[in-house]
């Protein structure tokens, strides 16, 4: 048995001990042995989990828990490591000892269970330490289809919702394939809302598929009974809960499709994606033959739009809408079109005589602006798109070329000063989203200004953290220096509804302290967390409702400096 990056594992500690070198000797006169004990639990129950591995990364220390989820690492004479280490064996004859040149990372895996998300950081030289994991969620069912036999293995999709730059999207996390008698299993699932549908499936049995003769198949179906992903119902899942889905695909007849594409060049590569009713998301497919320039395949009556996406320079992309009924389908014609480009124009208009001096600087060399396009299509992860580099030394011509069309927010991070406007057609980019469509766009523009606001703050029960942290070790009370910054708190200013902010963000110092310069003039919710919260939704006003009554309130104007305290947002309330 082995620990490794594979596994999924609960980060506990971080360097608290002296680097080792490759030639280093431990000997009984440079050892610093800390013995280390301590019990795995499940972070919802808090019930011991015995047979649980706990090890270091690097598989040369590790232990199993008894059945009482207990550990130790026992102090000792000679240090010792894992025997096998490095290979696939494990042998818990021997514990290894906790030396000057000992694990820096202690890690809890068993099957089962996931990394603990709520687990606090604990300092391993503390002697007793808590390793928390919660249990996996499941989702599990069977796949019943309308045919003669009742059941044939098919493959089903999972999706979740999680959130990027602020904003949740539907994003791919599993898939598997029924077993023969049509039953399913997706496990290792964390607590979150997803969203369940089978694949296509052309029914071939030999009993009934006659060459040359009509064509039959199994259309997605997404949970529980629905026809796109757009109208699928959504599964909420818990640490340690198990859903159950019930599935059943309706036999149709499908038709042959052929679209040509009138405009493609030879070699050039295609993406085809299939929407239903105008909806985008995962399900039905078609594909290109580069040989004849046409979209081919199979789909059952309905209205489709196809977009076809190609990949060369310029990039380029089409769309066509065909209806299949009762018969085949062929035509009409999609022609390419070039993406477009928008042209960027930023302007600093920065305060204070040397200020206006880097204004100056930084006008002839836009170079300095870092914006780029987040596709704000609910479904998918589609990647963002970067600034072209100036064609030129301190030429401030920008632009974003070849962007397909549809909707994208604008984020434009401050390097140095803060966006007050961004704007394109008159559309306020800074809460509104752009449309990109076809042939010309009107150009993206930027103010930067640098006269923001300074909110320097400190965490109201800050020593409670450094407390659970140290573990009740005297030693390290009340210091936070070996403390890593992923394990200290963090706050995020998020602007109100009704105002004119923009987000900003900042880890809690190991002093407590925070200190936001360049906020833009605005109002603001400030709150703090024991820890980053990756799925925070804080460009979505209904999710942050539940935040109304946590953190504080200040609205802040040009130059001004705000002095704040503000108690943290505790685990159980978040």
């Amino acid at each position: 048995m082995r620990c490794s990056a594979e596994f999924a594992f609960l980060l506990i500690a971080s360097c608290f001990f002296a680097p080792s070198t490759a030639n280093s000797q431990l000997t009984p006169e440079n050892r610093q042995p800390h013995p280390v004990h301590g019990i795995v639990i499940n972070g919802i129950t808090r019930e011991p989990i015995g047979r649980a591995l706990v090890c270091s990364p690097d598989s040369r220390f590790a232990t199993m828990t008894d059945s009482q989820g207990r550990f130790e690492f026992p102090d000792s004479d000679s240090p010792r490591e894992l025997q096998g280490a490095g290979n696939s064996s494990y042998s818990e004859a021997s514990g290894p000892v906790i030396t000057s040149n000992g694990p820096t990372v202690l890690l809890a895996r068993k099957p089962g269970f996931l990394t603990d998300q709520n687990q606090e950081f604990q300092n391993v030289q503390a002697g007793e330490i808590t390793l928390s994991l919660v249990p996996e969620a499941l989702i599990v069912g069977r796949v019943v289809l309308s045919s003669s036999d009742g059941v044939t293995p098919i493959q089903l999709q999972l999706y979740k919702r999680q959130v990027q730059e602020g904003r949740a999207h539907w994003v791919p996390v599993a898939d598997t394939t029924s077993r023969a008698n049509g039953e399913f299993r997706f496990a290792e699932l964390s607590p979150g809302t997803y969203k369940l549908f089978t694949l296509e499936l052309l029914d071939r049995d030999p009993e009934t598929f006659r060459p040359g003769g009509p064509l039959y198949g199994y259309p997605p179906v997404y949970f529980p009974s629905a026809n796109s992903f757009a109208a699928a119902s959504t599964i909420h899942l818990s640490a340690g809960k198990t859903f159950h889905a019930a599935l059943s695909p309706v036999r149709q007849r499908y038709y042959p499709v052929k679209v040509p594409v009138a405009n493609a060049a030879s070699g050039l590569p295609i993406s085809i994606n299939v929407m239903v009713q105008g909806h985008r998301g995962p399900g039905f497919s078609l594909g290109y033959n580069d040989r004849d320039h046409t979209i081919e395949g199979m789909l059952p009556n309905g209205t489709y739009t196809l977009e076809a996406t190609g990949f060369g320079m310029p990039a380029a992309h089409g769309l066509a809408t065909i209806a299949v009924h009762d018969a085949p389908v062929e035509g009409p014609a999609m022609m390419l079109v070039a993406n477009p480009s928008i042209p960027v124009s930023v302007q600093w208009e920065f305060t204070g005589t040397q200020n206006r001096g880097m204004s100056a600087r930084l006008a002839q060399g836009a170079q300095y602006a870092n914006v780029r396009l987040e596709p704000a299509e609910d479904f998918g992860q589609a990647p963002p798109i970067y600034l072209r580099p100036p064609t030129r030394e301190k030429s401030n011509s920008l632009a974003f070329d070849g962007i397909p069309p549809g909707r994208y927010w604008v984020h434009v991070y401050p390097a140095p000063g803060f966006p007050s406007a961004v704007s394109s057609g008159g559309i306020d980019l800074l809460h509104h989203a752009l449309t990109v469509t076809e042939g010309s766009n009107a150009p993206i523009e930027i103010t930067m200004r640098n006269e923001g606001a300074e909110i320097d703050g400190t965490v109201e029960g800050f020593s409670n953290v450094l407390e659970k942290t140290q573990g009740g070790n005297e030693s390290a009370s009340g210091s936070a220096d070996s403390v890593p910054y992923h394990s200290l708190p963090y706050v995020y200013c998020i602007p109100l509804p009704d105002g004119n902010g923009q987000f900003a963000q900042s880890p809690v110092g190991r002093d407590g302290h925070f200190n936001l310069i360049d906020v833009a003039p605005g109002s603001y919710r400030l709150l703090v967390f024991p820890r980053q919260q990756p799925e925070l939704e804080y460009e979505n006003p209904e999710a942050m409702k539940s935040y109304e009554s946590k953190g504080i309130v200040v609205r802040v104007v040009a130059g001004q400096k705000e002095h704040v305290r503000i108690p943290m947002v505790s685990p159980s309330e978040q």
